[in-house]
């Protein structure tokens, strides 16, 4: 029993009538006719009462439309889910982003996805560090990865999402929380709040060259995992930080973003593998880098 004798059948049962279902399906009333027989032989069972006036479908015939109908349905929608998958239209897509990210970025993409590329299912992951994500594109875990650049690792490719400048996050009841902007130096003798050291966080070597460019070395750090995290040990009062532009969108309370006089900046890029990256990973990096840029 074939996919072609199905429709054949369908249409026939239908139309009730051997030149309208040939019509229907572009074929020759005979070539119909010698299907129909030989679904009839292939099944052992009469399909239809045939009249000089009139085809009736017959008890068998009535049976086997039913299930006729659900099989060329499930054939049509495998053959759109296919062409789907082909497109990038469907498809799983695991996406990892860095702390920052997480709070202005991962949103925005989430619901444009969902509303441009509904066929296609994301797994999110935010709150990461850069040595993380790089490690999930290249184990797989990953598909696509927002994070700091630059990223040196040859088997991966990055596309410049954006640069933003550094603030100052101080406790709300600090002396120059309310400036308009304030010379990094300033805050030479307080201690920093800072992602971790060595190769685990991109943040904590621009925070330490950032201090170093203005003359001075914090005094005390406090390492911390999460970027939310880090602007809550500052609200405690246990420090400052320097956080790109984008976590103002946290918006704690007990917390003041202040610009500084002389802006520090970082870079923010997606990032891929070079050469395995599906149809469905490509249309959610072209989401990502609208939302980013749009």
């Amino acid at each position: 029993m074939e996919l072609r004798q199905l429709r054949s059948f369908l249409a026939l049962a239908e139309e009730c009538h051997f030149g309208r279902a040939a019509a229907r399906l572009h074929v020759a009333q005979p070539a119909l006719s010698q299907q129909i027989k030989q679904l009839e032989r292939e099944l052992g069972v009469p399909l239809f009462n045939r009249s000089t006036r009139r085809v009736e479908p017959t008890e068998a015939g009535r049976q086997l439309t039913a299930y006729a109908r659900v099989i060329v349905a499930e054939e049509e929608r495998a053959r759109v889910h296919m062409r789907e998958l082909a497109t990038g239209h469907a498809g799983r897509v695991s996406v990892g982003f860095i702390g920052t990210a997480t709070y202005d970025v991962l949103p925005r993409v989430a619901r444009t996805v969902r509303a441009q590329l509904p066929g296609i299912t994301l797994d999110l992951r935010g709150e990461l560090l850069t040595p993380r994500l790089v490690e999930g594109l290249l184990s797989g875990t990953f598909d696509l990865a927002v994070l700091r650049g630059p990223v040196t690792d040859e088997n991966l490719r990055t596309t410049p999402l954006r640069s933003e400048p550094l603030l100052a996050v101080l406790p709300s009841h600090h002396p120059l929380a309310d400036r308009p902007s304030i010379p990094l130096q300033a805050l030479a003798a307080e201690p920093f709040v800072v992602h971790p050291s060595q190769s685990r966080s991109q943040m904590y070597d621009r925070v330490l060259a950032a201090c170093r460019r203005a003359g001075f070395r914090p005094a005390s750090l406090i390492e911390v995992g999460e970027t939310a995290t880090l602007v809550v040990f500052v609200a405690a009062g246990h420090g400052v930080a320097l956080v790109p532009q984008s976590v103002q969108s946290l918006s704690l309370d007990g917390v003041t973003y202040v610009p500084l006089t002389d802006p520090e900046t970082v870079d923010l890029v997606l990032a891929r593998r070079a050469n395995r990256t599906s149809a469905a990973a490509e249309q959610v990096a072209a989401v990502i880098e609208d939302c980013v840029r749009g």
